[in-house]
């Protein structure tokens, strides 16, 4: 299992940078060719996702993006260290929570469930993460 470590300051500008990253990672871990555009805007969603999560609660720790690559898949795993509301506990908007901000959560969640097939999110109070994953094909064999 070959894992390659992304960790960036929280700025928008710097999405653009691990969308490059994931896309040419995935290309040389087997993801097919026609998936590529959709690894990139996922990733490209997820991250810019876990940078707003960290501007808006005055976070200064990096986002950081995990590229796994293993036997027959490939994986990439977006962390932030926002603290997130556990799921249907919300009672209403907070100050740090207005429902305009839920609700862009929400929405950039769904792109990311429309564009990825498997995708775990998990939160807590310490941060969340959200894993994609995608199928790899081996390389092909060269008979001597």
């Amino acid at each position: 299992m070959a894992t390659v470590e992304l960790r960036f300051s929280a700025l928008p500008e710097h999405v653009r940078t691990a969308r490059l990253v994931a896309a040419a990672v995935a290309r040389r871990a087997g993801v097919d060719e026609a998936v590529l555009d959709e690894v990139r805007l996922a990733v490209g969603e997820a991250c810019t996702r876990a940078v707003g999560l960290h501007q808006t609660g005055g976070i200064s720790a990096p986002v950081k993006v995990l590229l796994i690559e293993e036997e027959k898949q490939f994986s990439i795993e977006v962390g932030d260290e926002a603290p997130h509301a556990v799921p249907g506990e919300r009672n209403g908007a907070g100050p740090g929570d207005p429902d305009g901000e839920a609700e862009e959560d929400e929405m950039g969640l769904a792109v990311i469930s429309g564009l990825v097939d498997d995708v775990e999110v998990s939160a807590g109070e310490h941060g969340g993460s959200i894993k994609m994953t995608w199928p790899t094909t081996p390389p092909p064999t060269i008979l001597a």
